[in-house]
């Protein structure tokens, strides 16, 4: 129930837990101050009060019926200790005696605030006049003094509590205003990035929500927030671009094979069935041998591979190599153990396509070296083919893209076996691109060090 109740802003909830906590304080601060100010005027009426009652003792029975008042202190009594009242001053004469209060010998100075429905409520000190002098006037009877006066009207009338009570609600109503106002302020760039992000959809992702000046956490979230979009973007670029050339590449081939089968059906006696059916099989190896490397570039992209396992580059570089055959030979050289943690099949898979590409387009042979340099492991795979031009190192590793030479040396590939390579590479924190060579093309992958100060492979 308590939870339909509670406001769903922020900027509401801070606001209430302010105005709440704030009332609390202030009402403390409110309760001590005004016990300060109602004691410290009255502790001033009881010095005044007592100074008057210390003149009167030096009254004598018989000179006077009636008291002079000392100050604000109007309000005089002599009584015996029977509460008769032997002398008065003009303003307490009509006055029963005020107090019952009689101090012992032992405290001969009392305080008390004394209230009746009739008289109201008066501020005195009773003191015992001493026994000195009771014995000279009174035979010993004891004799007090009341000397006090009417309870001033701040008090009385209870006008401290109500200063004091407005005060709290006014400070207590600007507190809370001021938290509404600084918290509204400090959430209008959350609500600028809440409505851009609104305007954000799939088919525009190029708007950018507004970032604040600062570096506090509403800037670290709008520059976060950017990043996001601008991977975001740069993904669904990527996706769209690769969607529309994977239809291209797709499209080709099965045109080919609904153009063989239609022929095989409307001239049946002109075409050849065992040669339809023949040519319908290799273009559909083809098809099958592109979807599954599209679903190898997806599953590198997206499925979270096996824990990663300490693997030595140097011995699984020599193991691929020794495996490959044809006509061009693969001569390795490894320098000491390289270990790296990782996928196993995704390492073997990238050394494939990198060996396989070498041998397609070397002349003589294929140079592999793998050596550990400043905290990573290096692999490079060079062949002495005439080369990839600079202007081309980057396209070479978008899925589909395929040089004249590639086509004419593999007339059946499909370009995606370098983008699946460089995926698998960045998987595991790593690299791979095209260097600088003296004659053919270099391939270079780079991968972190078991043993360095760099995070494992992504499990």
């Amino acid at each position: 129930m308590l939870r339909h109740l509670r406001p769903h802003s922020i900027q509401a909830r801070f606001t209430l837990v302010a105005g709440i906590l704030s009332l609390i304080v202030l009402m403390v601060i409110g309760v001590g101050l005004d016990l300060a100010i109602r004691t410290k005027i009255e502790d001033g009426l009881f010095q005044e009060s007592l100074r008057a009652a210390t003149y009167v003792t030096g009254w004598q029975a018989g000179s006077t019926s009636h008291l002079t008042p000392k100050a604000r202190i109007d309000l005089l009594q002599l009584v015996d200790s029977h509460g008769r009242v032997l002398a008065a001053s003009p303003e307490a004469a009509s006055r029963p005696f005020m107090s019952t209060l009689r101090p012992p010998l032992y405290d001969p100075v009392q305080h008390r605030t004394e209230c009746s429905p009739r008289s109201g409520c008066v501020v005195l000190t009773a003191l015992r006049i001493p026994p000195l002098e009771t014995r000279v006037f009174w035979q010993g009877e004891p004799h007090y003094v009341l000397a006090g006066t009417a309870q001033p009207p701040l008090l009385a009338e209870h006008l401290l509590e109500l200063f004091i009570a407005a005060g709290v609600a006014l400070i207590a109503a600007l507190a809370t205003w001021g938290t509404w106002w600084t918290v509204g302020r400090a959430l209008d760039p959350v609500r600028a990035i809440r409505a851009r992000m609104a305007e954000i959809t799939v088919t525009d992702l190029s708007l950018r929500v507004p970032q604040p000046p600062g570096c506090d956490e509403i800037a670290q979230l709008a520059h976060t927030a950017n990043q996001t979009l601008a991977r975001l973007e740069e993904s669904a670029t990527y996706q769209r671009h690769f969607a529309s050339v994977a239809s291209h590449e797709l499209k080709n081939p099965v045109a080919g094979l609904q153009t063989q089968l239609e022929e095989a059906l409307l001239y049946p006696d002109d075409v050849d069935p065992r040669d339809t059916i023949r040519t319908s099989l290799s273009t559909t190896e083809r098809l099958r041998a592109i979807i599954d490397d599209l679903l190898s570039l997806a599953r590198v992209q997206t499925v979270t591979p096996a824990p990663p396992e300490p693997i030595d580059l140097g011995a699984l570089v020599r193991d691929e190599a020794s495996a490959r055959v044809g006509d061009v030979p693969v001569r390795v050289r490894t320098h000491g153990e390289v270990k790296v943690l990782g996928n196993r099949i995704q390492l073997i898979g990238i050394l494939s396509n990198l060996l396989f590409n070498a041998q397609r387009h070397a002349a003589t042979i294929v140079e592999v070296t793998a050596a550990g340099s400043d905290g990573q492991a290096v692999v490079t795979v060079t062949d002495d083919g005439d080369g990839i031009a600079p202007k081309d190192r980057e396209r070479v590793f978008e899925p589909f893209v395929r040089l004249s030479d590639g086509r004419r040396r593999d007339p059946k590939g499909n370009g995606l076996g370098l983008a699946i390579s460089r995926t698998a590479a960045e998987v595991h924190r790593g690299s791979l691109r095209i260097e600088d060579s003296a004659r053919g093309a270099r391939f270079v992958l780079r991968l972190p060090l078991m043993d360095a100060d760099r995070p494992p492979a992504r499990s």
